[in-house]
């Protein structure tokens, strides 16, 4: 995500089990044993550290295999440096990018090293998040200006003496610190580490019913098992997150986007149309996500359960070749 640095580390299919909160890869020293196979019906597919990310990635692995007979690869790698390894052609295709509008003038625009696959179908949003319990107990909370009166509710043995505004994976684009030094706001930014560690922690704070505040985004599978309510912050509008430094609104809704390796987009036959042709719903991503996440399925095993059940969504997909 621009707002996550959101959309790959070990190779072949049983590393998507491992990826949630893993610490990722240098692609700029890493290839895929598969990448540029002379021969060989291959693709290699960039993988996110964040669960929806590898239910996409999974079930697209899964059909590629499965139905169309390819040689799949997985590798994992931070949002921007994954739009370097698609440039170069270390990857095939990154399946969710939550907006990097850098990256794509300079691959897209400008090299031309980069082709747009079209839009995922799903709708990203990130945001700062209370649990639904605590909202109804303070109503008001969920309007930023109101925060100060809380942060006391919210002090950890992190946050020194203010309030916790709890992050996920430092290697995520987060714009947090400036919104809290901007919004003068008496809060502290803690990194959980990762999406799972973050999990976790929201998992323990609902259990015990104590007050929260997060960063998280949607569509994501915690939702369904810990409700929350989101804290309006000031509206979004074009261009003002243009300087970073003194951003003060909210997060945008960002349509999330597929992107090819130009030169796979041209040559790479049936897996590259079957890739622009990938489109579904926020329902069926986190769908996935939650036969993943929570039922603790392997993804080959949930990606095949979902190929399964919704046979007349993925031959949709198919009718591109």
């Amino acid at each position: 995500m621009r707002i996550r640095t959101t959309l790959t580390v070990a190779a072949g299919a049983s590393a998507l089990a491992l990826l949630t909160g893993c610490g990722a890869a240098d692609m700029t020293k890493q290839a895929s044993p598969f990448a540029n196979a002379q021969g060989a019906k291959t693709v290699t597919l960039s993988v996110q550290s964040w669960v929806g990310a590898q239910g996409n990635v999974a079930v697209a692995q899964y059909i590629l295999e499965h139905k169309l007979g390819y040689r799949v690869d997985t590798v994992q790698v931070d949002e921007v440096p994954a739009w370097d390894a698609l440039s170069q052609g270390r990857v095939d295709a990154l399946l969710e990018d939550w907006g990097h509008p850098d990256q794509e003038k300079r691959y897209v625009t400008d090299k031309k090293t980069i082709a747009r696959g079209g839009d995922l179908g799903v709708t990203g949003h990130i945001g700062w998040y209370v649990p639904t319990y605590l909202a109804k107990q303070h109503p008001d909370i969920t309007d930023w200006r109101n925060l100060n009166k809380y942060a006391s509710l919210f002090r950890t043995a992190e946050s020194g003496g203010k309030g916790q505004l709890m992050d996920g994976s430092p290697s995520y684009v987060t714009n947090d610190k400036a919104l809290v030094n901007n919004l003068k706001l008496n809060y502290q930014v803690v990194f959980a580490g990762s999406e799972a560690a973050q999990i976790t922690q929201i998992r323990q704070f609902a259990k015990e019913k104590k007050p929260f505040l997060t960063y998280w985004y949607a569509p994501q599978w915690l939702f369904e098992k810990v409700p929350m309510t989101e804290v309006k912050l000031p509206p979004y509008k074009d261009g003002c997150d243009a300087d970073p430094a003194k951003i003060t609104c909210s997060y945008p809704h960002t349509p999330l986007q597929k992107y090819l390796n130009a030169d796979f987009a041209k040559g790479g036959g049936e897996a590259a149309a079957f890739l622009k042709k990938f489109k579904w719903t926020t329902k069926d991503q986190n769908e996935v996500s939650l036969m993943i996440a929570d039922q603790k399925l392997t993804p080959q095993e949930a990606a095949k359960k979902w190929v399964d059940s919704h046979p007349t969504v993925w031959k949709e997909w198919l009718d591109a070749r």
